[in-house]
């Protein structure tokens, strides 16, 4: 709330006595410290090498030798919802989180929306003088608002950074990213070829963010929440980096474990007592079912390393070897920003917060993937041909996760990963380095924490109480608690005593040292909660969840089942959702503007983000382009929608019409038109295709015709994708290609922008009868958490 006028107003400026307080911006009082906020993403407990890992992180190993090193710092499984505890300091389902945005079911819990009871902590920051900057991933939108002419109520700038340049879903191509600065989309500055990854660029700009103002001035303090897409799938990264661990994992995941124990062990991140669970602690597709006979989850299962082939032992190291790369490319990164901040003054004075958004993904199934779009559009992976581009993992041409047999390596030494409540999902790296504010130089703390504790350990630090009211909105009490005292006292006891956790059908609960957990599959759509087992584990000294002592303390596990109703019910953590992904995907959400027949697209706009793009998946469908062509010499895209993972593309090129539809990366399907075009004003050049039938489910196929006005100039026979183009960005386009092209076949220069004529406008017709196979967008969706 703004200061009252104190001055005097007269008739006359000469009688009249000026107060300038109401009109001033805030200042934060002298010596106030920077803040910065580095994110990693699906960074498990046992990746870094400050933690054990067998991953070269020399940058936040230096952060750590600096500080201080959490060994149970928890999260809450999945990147949404821990994203909003770490910038509001409230449990994820009082935020409206209780899953990713994009799986909203529109209820308090996990409606997608932090309400505005829950100000962020740059909210809080600016109204004290603070400056607010953001770069990298958001994730805190609901899907429908992720375009330009939806409200950006929920868009980083409007929920207290005053600057932004990243990407607003789940994840991004590294090589080709979807990039939005401030409130609008942008193009990348360059491209793979001109030497382009997106963790440079993002660095770039928070080196520039800071420069803005402590260039201007020196003593005012910047908040900066720097959330690189490392690294979360697609694990890209150049050559260069993957090539650093040749031969590194070639013992398989089982024997890294081990390792990775041994070296924990040793720093004493865990208890001397700590073993390793079993490589599927949980079950396994043959061997478990649900209460009425559902399925064991098939993604959820890890083959053992002795089982796989010699050419499957080659591919899963390859892929280990390129996340490995991965992550030291962006530990790298993070050097370059702390280098900055040193070279100009400002690290001794910058409290740094390295943490994981959740543990290491799952996602890549048992075989893992060198092009996840093939899986979610139900078109089987091949070992020839994965092998195949084995040396293209992490490039351009590849969209790759590991299989899950990694994620448990780089959880070691807990049981399973992100999505569930073990703490294989919950339990991640947490590092603070204040150097003019922690005495304490390269220590473990062992306190037990969670990253709703985050916000108000900075507002203690900053001097700052908490606020009842936020841009006038009267204030949920933030849920965390301080964990300043452990920074001077090693031994002190934790100041936070119990903690829930819900995650897609998964719970648990830990208090005072103790930790009850189900064994409910994520996702399993099993519902049947009260037949859930609940296990008990005495986590201060069995950190890997190994020993369950259910049957020996009944009355101990009774209590903390009790005590997770209540958090539950504290935290609005109801109803449950364990739902399949496709019955998640069929949710009714608001849409902004229903899907119709008739779209219209016009050069220079933003590109469309697939989600509201027109859809054109197993149906009819024309494509018109309006053009005026003077003379001959025309070139480039006139329309363009998705990528080299999957799309279709309308373009001119040798003075003819040419289209291609990329089928999941696997084949483009090309159609040429015979004749040279035609000259003159309002042409419309135009591919249509008539659905001639489906094989298999979901994929039509029939023929795809190009026209000049009413003439036929050419004809060929494709089929259309089943599932969504990308999973991530990549959206439509006319006039040019953004981005990743959907074919090598242009002609020029990126963005292979429409010259010699003049484009007015694309129309596509959808007046057919759509078809969408929603268990493959389900799966899709899900996926980019």
């Amino acid at each position: 709330m703004s200061e009252p006028f104190r001055g005097v107003v007269g008739l006359d400026i000469r009688d009249s006595t000026p107060d300038w307080a109401p009109f001033s911006q805030a200042v934060a009082p002298p010596d106030t410290p920077n803040v910065v906020y580095v994110v990693l993403d699906d960074v498990g407990f046992g990746a870094l090498g400050c933690y054990g890992g067998l991953i070269d992180t020399p940058n936040i190993d230096r952060v750590a030798a600096a500080g201080l090193r959490y060994t149970q710092w928890h999260t809450t499984a999945l990147c949404s919802p821990t994203r909003s505890c770490l910038l509001t300091g409230r449990n994820h389902t009082t935020n409206g989180m209780a899953c990713i945005t994009e799986a909203a079911t529109g209820f308090p819990n996990g409606n997608g929306h932090v309400p505005p009871e829950c100000a962020t902590l740059p909210e809080v920051l600016v109204e004290r003088g603070v400056s607010t900057a953001m770069v990298g991933k958001w994730h805190l939108c609901a899907q429908d608002e992720m375009n330009l002419a939806a409200t950006k109520r929920n868009w980083p700038l409007g929920r207290g950074f005053e600057r932004f340049y990243g990407f607003l879903g789940a994840e991004s191509n590294q090589w080709y990213p979807d990039l939005v600065h401030d409130n609008h989309p942008v193009d990348a500055p360059a491209s793979p070829e001109d030497g382009y990854h997106l963790s440079v660029d993002l660095t770039d700009k928070a080196i520039e963010f800071i420069d803005d103002v402590k260039t201007i001035a020196p003593e005012r303090p910047v908040f900066l929440y720097y959330a690189l897409g490392a690294a979360h799938a697609p694990h890209q990264v150049p050559r260069e980096w993957a090539d650093r661990y040749r031969g590194r994992f070639d013992m398989g995941y089982e024997a890294v474990r081990e390792q990775i124990l041994a070296n924990q062990k040793r720093l004493g991140i865990v208890p001397d007592s700590t073993e390793l669970p079993p490589i599927n602690p949980i079950g396994t597709p043959g061997a478990r079912t649900g209460p009425k006979g559902e399925p064991y989850p098939p993604l959820d299962y890890t083959k053992p390393w002795d089982t796989l082939s010699a050419d499957e032992r080659r591919l899963f190291a390859r892929m280990a070897e390129v996340y490995a790369g991965f992550l030291s490319h962006a530990d790298h990164q993070i050097g370059r920003l702390l280098d900055h901040l040193e070279s100009i003054g400002q690290l001794e004075h910058t409290i740094v917060v390295v943490v994981s958004d959740n543990g290491a993904s799952g996602e890549g199934g048992p075989d893992g993937s060198v092009n996840e779009n093939k899986f979610f559009n139900g078109v089987p992976d091949d070992l020839a041909a994965n092998l195949a581009m084995l040396d293209e993992l992490g490039g351009p041409n590849t969209y790759n996760h590991y299989p899950t047999g990694w994620a448990m390596a780089f959880n070691t030494p807990f049981k399973m990963w992100k999505r569930y409540s073990f703490n294989g999902g919950t339990c991640d790296p947490c590092i603070v380095s204040w150097p003019a504010g922690i005495p304490a130089r390269g220590e473990l703390r062992h306190q037990y924490h969670h990253a709703i504790d985050i916000v108000p350990t900075v507002l203690e630090c900053l001097g700052l109480a908490e606020p009842d009211t936020v841009r006038g909105v009267t204030q949920i009490p933030i849920q965390g608690v301080s964990m300043v005292s452990s920074f001077t006292a090693p031994d002190a006891p934790s100041t936070r005593t119990t903690q829930f956790y819900s995650m897609l059908g998964t719970r648990g609960i830990w208090h005072d040292g103790w930790k009850a957990v189900t064994t409910h599959p994520a996702l399993g759509g099993w519902g049947g909660y009260a037949q859930d087992t609940w296990e008990l584990y005495h986590v201060e000294t069995d950190r890997s969840e190994l020993h369950d002592l259910a049957a020996e303390e009944p009355e101990r596990l009774a209590e903390l089942i009790g005590l997770w109703f209540y958090e539950a019910g504290v935290s609005h953590a109801f109803p449950l959702d364990d739902r399949s992904a496709l019955e998640i995907i069929l949710t009714p959400r608001p849409q902004l503007i229903p899907p119709r027949d008739r779209y219209v697209y016009r050069p220079g706009g933003a590109e469309v983000p697939e989600f509201i793009a027109v859809n054109v998946r197993n149906r009819d469908f024309s494509i018109g382009a309006e053009v005026d062509l003077p003379s001959p010499g025309a070139q480039g895209v006139l329309f363009a929608h998705g990528s080299r993972f999957g799309g279709h593309t309308l373009y001119v090129k040798g003075n003819r019409l040419h289209y291609v539809n990329n089928f999941v990366g696997v084949t483009e399907q090309r159609v040429d038109a015979t004749e040279d075009l035609p000259v003159g004003d309002g042409l419309i050049l135009s591919a249509s295709f008539a659905k001639a039938g489906e094989d298999p489910p979901g994929t039509a196929h029939g023929t795809l015709s190009l026209f000049h006005g009413d003439r036929k100039v050419g004809e060929g026979q494709i089929r259309t994708q089943p599932g969504m183009f990308s999973l991530a960005g990549e959206g439509l386009t006319a006039g040019r290609d953004s981005g990743e092209p959907v074919t090598d076949d242009y002609p020029g220069e990126a963005p292979w922008r429409f010259t010699g004529g003049t484009l007015h406008r694309v129309v596509v017709d959808v007046s057919g009868t759509p078809y969408v196979d929603l268990e493959r967008e389900a799966v899709a969706m899900m996926s980019r958490e």
